[in-house]
């Protein structure tokens, strides 16, 4: 029997990764063309939700969003998700209409494809370099100044222990928020981990459910009340994920 689940797991992930990066080579030369301008974001950002939900539909995903607020157009935002999967990204693309910047991790430009327009679009970190994470602190605060919001997985890393329910959050995300006195927005991804975690014979396809928290408001803060609003968004996520996790227990 487990030789049997080892195989599905193992086509599973070839079929994740062919479709991640089979599906850009066809809009490879419209991908040059849109990612060549930060003017020409917006409609990169378009193609890219499109290319998420499609990896999201074959992958047998169907994502299920709860919102306690709804995002307003008009307003910019710090999106502030936990991190505990390969397919966050695709999920933060899907559920999130209005054009947002990652700020991820170096090391992700090293991926065939996917990595090169990865680095054409998003605002990269080396965390292991301090003049890197200051300049990334430089160039968010230029991008959200044009108006695009900011996603930052304030965990930082995915913990390469699965059983970490939710990681000490870095302090960059709020830090910037105060700064621009925008809302923070706790997000709740809680399928994540278990329909494609970094654990490679592991996976399933069904419910991709997320929850977008009420917004924290930043108006009047200084970054001495960084500490206490990166706290106050920790636990929310935090209730959240061990509140599901014990209603699955009880439901067992």
């Amino acid at each position: 029997m487990k030789i049997f689940k080892n195989i599905f797991y193992i086509i599973w992930r070839v079929w994740f990764i062919s479709w991640v990066l089979l599906t850009l080579i066809p809009i490879f030369p419209v991908l040059i063309i849109v990612t060549s301008s930060e003017k020409l974001y917006p409609t990169f950002f378009k193609i890219a939700r499109a290319w998420a939900n499609t990896i999201l539909f074959v992958m047998g995903f169907k994502i299920v969003l709860y919102e306690d607020q709804v995002l307003e157009k008009e307003k910019s935002f710090m999106f502030c998700p936990n991190h505990t999967s390969m397919i966050d990204i695709m999920v933060m693309l899907s559920v999130t209409k209005n054009p947002f910047v990652f700020v991820g991790k170096k090391e992700l430009t090293k991926i065939p494809i996917f990595g090169y327009f990865y680095k054409r679009t998003c605002i990269l970190v080396d965390r292991r370099d301090a003049k890197s994470r200051k300049a990334v602190f430089d160039e968010a605060r230029r991008r959200m100044s044009n108006g695009l919001d900011i996603c930052i997985f304030p965990e930082g890393l995915v913990p390469d222990d699965e059983s970490v329910i939710l990681s000490e959050f870095k302090s960059g995300a709020f830090r910037l928020a105060i700064e621009h006195q925008i809302p923070i927005v706790p997000m709740t991804f809680y399928d994540c981990k278990k329909r494609l975690s970094y654990t490679f014979f592991s996976g399933s396809p069904g419910k991709l459910r997320v929850k977008i928290h009420n917004f924290i408001k930043t108006e009047g803060l200084t970054l001495e009340d960084n500490n206490s609003l990166k706290k106050q968004t920790f636990d929310i996520i935090y209730n959240e994920l061990t509140s599901d996790l014990n209603n699955q227990q009880l439901s067992t």
